[in-house]
């Protein structure tokens, strides 16, 4: 498989770990669109919110365990954003489940 997450969670590609259990790895994206700005992943691969299952929902399960754990590290008391894309119309750029988490400052409320 030639999936840039996969390599990431397998130490083969760098990243900046801000949190990681058995199943959920999460690291700090590298064109930050916030302040904050946290790529959490399911560590089994899932290429999308269309391929969750139940077989594989309780790895989503443990992504939403872990934000706001990891939300509270990063210091987000005031609020924060959770983000997924899914397919190529939402802009999803890396076919491998991941959740967008923004904070750090005033997000703009509308889409552009």
């Amino acid at each position: 498989m030639d999936c840039l997450f996969c390599k990431i969670i397998a130490g083969e590609i760098p990243s900046t770990r801000v949190y990681e259990d058995e199943k959920v790895y999460a690291f700090r994206d590298i064109n930050p669109m916030a302040p904050v700005h946290v790529l959490v992943v399911p560590k089994h691969h899932v290429a999308s919110a269309d391929e969750v299952n139940t077989a594989n929902s309780g790895d989503v399960a443990a992504i939403f365990e872990a934000i706001p754990k990891i939300a509270a590290a990063e210091g987000l008391t005031n609020g924060y954003r959770v983000i997924t894309n899914c397919g190529e119309d939402a802009c999803q750029s890396v076919h491998h489940l991941h959740f967008h988490i923004l904070g750090g400052k005033k997000l703009p409320d509308q889409m552009a």
